[in-house]
């Protein structure tokens, strides 16, 4: 079969924008710190670990949802011009 190749510069513009991505990165650092935090604290009725953390981490999974969620109008291309 022949292969075929992809060019680097295609047309198709990036799925999520720039501020998607940063959202997503601080969404898994948050996880990440939640986790971290429950584990070190390493007591199971600790302050950190039954409310601290917990808020933490749900506040980084909702940060995620929202970053997959959000979309920017402006860079939306204008269908009525094609």
């Amino acid at each position: 079969m022949a292969k075929v190749k992809r060019n680097a510069t295609d047309d198709q513009p990036m799925f999520f924008s720039a501020y998607n991505y940063k959202m997503i990165g601080i969404a898994i650092l948050l996880i990440v710190v939640g986790f971290t935090a429950m584990y070190l604290e390493n007591e199971v009725n600790g302050f950190i670990s039954l409310f601290v953390s917990p808020i933490v981490i749900m506040a980084g999974y909702i940060l995620v949802v929202f970053a997959i969620m959000k979309h920017d109008r402006e860079e939306e291309p204008n269908a009525a011009s094609n």
